[in-house]
């Protein structure tokens, strides 16, 4: 069984990161470089900001080929409104249900604004193989 349900306990506590003024082709270097889908964007205390997913990337890059502009910063293309969080107390079935139901792979943990982690498909895979492991 699972030894705790606080999400605190299987989140990622130090994701993938990136400022929103850094250049697009960094936070791409990021992702490739770690093997990920996107990443959490903090501001200089971080404070979560926005997210980037991979997606993102490709539609910016496209559409600066297709126009034949140039690639701005991370804040251009980033997710910043209404965005899910999660805070580290949460129940992990809660969380796992509701990623889910968004078709969302990850979700950043924020506790009084700050980011203090993330929760990924993959950590909630390893939460369960707990199941049966014990």
């Amino acid at each position: 069984m699972l030894h705790s349900v606080n999400l605190r306990d299987y989140m990622l506590p130090h994701p993938a990161t990136i400022r929103s003024d850094a250049p697009l082709n960094e936070a791409m270097a990021v992702i490739i470089e770690n093997r990920i889908s996107g990443l959490c964007v903090v501001d200089e205390v971080g404070n979560l900001v926005g997210i980037l997913s991979e997606l993102d990337c490709l539609r910016a890059v496209l559409g600066a080929v297709y126009n034949k502009t140039r690639i701005g910063p991370v804040r251009d293309y980033m997710a910043s409104d209404n965005l899910i969080v999660a805070h580290p107390d949460e129940h992990i079935v809660n969380v796992a249900q509701d990623m889910l139901m968004n078709n969302k792979r990850r979700r950043p943990v924020v506790e009084n604004g700050r980011l203090v982690g993330q929760i990924t498909c993959r950590q909630l895979l390893k939460a369960v193989q707990a199941f049966d492991d014990d």
